[in-house]
């Protein structure tokens, strides 16, 4: 990427980093208002807590976890009108051959929790197609779904810790912004419709808060500097 794009880029990052703090604001009330829905909670947790386990103690299943990164690149290529020519997995790592390109799709494995989406569609497929319903698929999805997503944030932590050319194309700034808003986003979608407790507009209502907030106190603080 020239580097004048790379600067841009860099600059826009820095602009969405109060945004990055609203959001996170957002989330905290979100989760507050949830409260202890525990039908939801407890088996989202433990299915949670059951793959840190199986994260920590057996040998990390790397090939699955680059095919739902390769794939999802796949996904967005789509989604933007490219095609896919061609796909490469390993356990080390893999490759995809697209028509199209931009920070989206780049980014988007990092972000966009290809499993845990798949367990939500198969779970919505299965309550109108085959009647499941009641708590045990109930508790069910929810257990699978904790332990998608904590697969999704746990590998991806662990690619992270390496050079990755995805984030290096982009700039890192940028890259981690793009990242942070993608995975908060996900959430402040997700938990509303687990818990039942808060509603999108909501959310949108107390992210949109949150930025005026921190932007009337960046005021305040600037005219005191300006105008001791």
């Amino acid at each position: 990427m020239p580097r004048r794009q790379k600067f841009w880029k860099f600059i826009v990052g820095l602009v969405l980093l109060p945004v990055c703090v609203g959001g996170g604001l957002a989330l905290l009330k979100v989760v507050q208002s949830a409260g202890a829905a525990d039908t939801a909670w407890v088996p989202v947790l433990a299915g949670a807590i059951s793959w840190l386990a199986i994260y920590t103690l057996l040998p990390k299943p790397m090939w699955v976890y680059v095919f739902g990164h390769e794939f999802t690149h796949a996904i967005w290529t789509w989604l933007f009108g490219g095609s896919v020519k061609g796909m490469k997995v390993s356990a080390n790592g893999g490759h995809v051959y697209v028509t199209k390109d931009n920070f989206l799709i780049t980014l988007a494995p990092y972000f966009f929790p290809l499993y845990a989406l798949s367990v939500a569609g198969l779970y919505v497929l299965g309550s109108r197609l085959w009647g499941w319903s009641g708590a045990v698929p109930l508790g069910a999805f929810h257990i699978l779904l904790g332990a998608a997503y904590a697969f999704h944030i746990t590998l991806t932590w662990h690619i992270l810790q390496t050079r990755q050319p995805d984030i290096t194309s982009q700039g890192r700034l940028f890259s981690a912004v793009i990242i942070f808003l993608g995975n908060l986003l996900v959430l402040l979608l997700a938990v509303p419709l687990l818990t039942e407790r808060t509603t999108f507009a909501e959310v949108f209502d107390w992210w949109r808060e949150s930025l005026a907030e921190m932007a009337g106190w960046a005021s305040l603080n600037a005219m005191a500097i300006i105008q001791p």
